[in-house]
């Protein structure tokens, strides 16, 4: 997680000097709305949507990609930074804890979404007294340009990121070896990540499409999307306690870091809100079951959650944390 996208050129002129032409809200190349650093320099402009003309918010991709060799490292060589808020980081959290590695792969919270990427909130947090995370980033490059956003994989011997982008993370995190049950089993594998990419687009991010919309066709959209996908996922878990075989997996994570979230923030602040996951039954069954396995209640932070979201200016500028609704786990 991390809303920001380019604000300037590279070359540090306001992209629309360049391009008159430009249309206020199409994602022309550099144009922003948001935070982001400009060649080591932070930028600041808080918006959490990339424009396309249409009102549409679309994710822009990570740029660290660099793989962990398939071998139980030494511990402390490799540290994960994360936020409670991101749902996307909490699925590294989770494989982390499910995996047992928790010994091998100290975590460091930067939980405070700020106009300057995610704060830490205490110095101890970090590893070296950072404020915030995009300290770390200049750390690998001082004329990084990019998105600093969590969950980062930081190789703590060579001083870099090795990654930023959670789906790689997960996957990483998995092959190590350890005495747990592979979340990818290669007979389960090309299943799993079908309906990943179902889930991705239309309800893991499909949720953030409504609540980052800037037009009512944008917003109505993914709407639609976000409980088409709840329905289709609620017909496939009767009669069974995981979504792709009988055993977890991480098509599994997927689903819980979105509904553990739904009804303490989707519903109130992004406006998906034509039902709540009590209503479907088969969910919320296996909203309760996967939060009952040894380590998951330990990622969860519901109050850091409602914190977080409540943090986003661009859906909710007063900051005021709703009461409401009741959550499901984990209160």
């Amino acid at each position: 997680c991390g809303w920001v996208i380019e604000l300037r050129s590279s070359i540090g002129k306001p992209w629309r000097e360049q391009n008159p032409g430009c249309p206020g809200n199409h994602l022309c190349i550099g144009v922003a709305h948001m935070s982001k650093m400009i060649q080591g320099q932070w930028e600041s402009e808080y918006r959490p949507t990339d424009g396309d003309g249409n009102g549409a918010f679309l994710r822009k991709p990570s740029v660290f990609r660099e793989q962990l060799p398939v071998e139980r490292p030494a511990a402390g060589r490799y540290h994960l930074f994360v936020a409670w808020t991101c749902p996307w980081a909490h699925r590294t959290l989770l494989v982390r804890a499910l995996k047992g590695l928790d010994a091998l792969i100290p975590l460091h919270f930067a939980n405070q979404l700020t106009d300057k990427s995610w704060r830490f909130e205490e110095p101890a947090e970090s590893l070296q007294g950072e404020e915030f995370l995009y300290e770390l980033y200049l750390q690998v490059d001082p004329e990084y340009t990019g998105r600093v956003t969590v969950p980062v994989l930081w190789d703590d011997q060579e001083k870099r990121i090795i990654n930023n982008e959670s789906s790689e993370i997960v996957k990483m995190l998995d092959k190590l070896p350890s005495e747990a049950p592979s979340l990818r089993p290669d007979s389960l594998v090309e299943e799993i990540d079908v309906l990943n990419e179902r889930m991705y687009n239309t309800l893991n991010n499909g949720v953030y499409r409504a609540g980052f919309a800037t037009t009512q066709e944008a917003y109505d959209e993914a709407v639609v999307d976000v409980f088409q996908t709840l329905d289709e996922l609620e017909a496939r878990l009767e009669g069974r306690e995981w979504l792709v075989g009988d055993q977890v997996t991480e098509a599994d994570l997927r689903l819980f870091v979105t509904t553990f979230r739904f009804d303490p923030a989707y519903v109130p602040l992004f406006r998906c809100n034509l039902k709540r996951i009590y209503e479907y039954p088969n969910l919320q069954s296996h909203l309760e079951r996967f939060y009952a396995l040894p380590g998951v209640a330990e990622t969860c932070n519901l109050q850091g959650v409602r914190k977080g979201y409540a943090a986003i200016k661009a859906v909710n500028p007063t900051g005021i944390v709703p009461m409401g609704p009741q959550p499901l786990v984990g209160a």
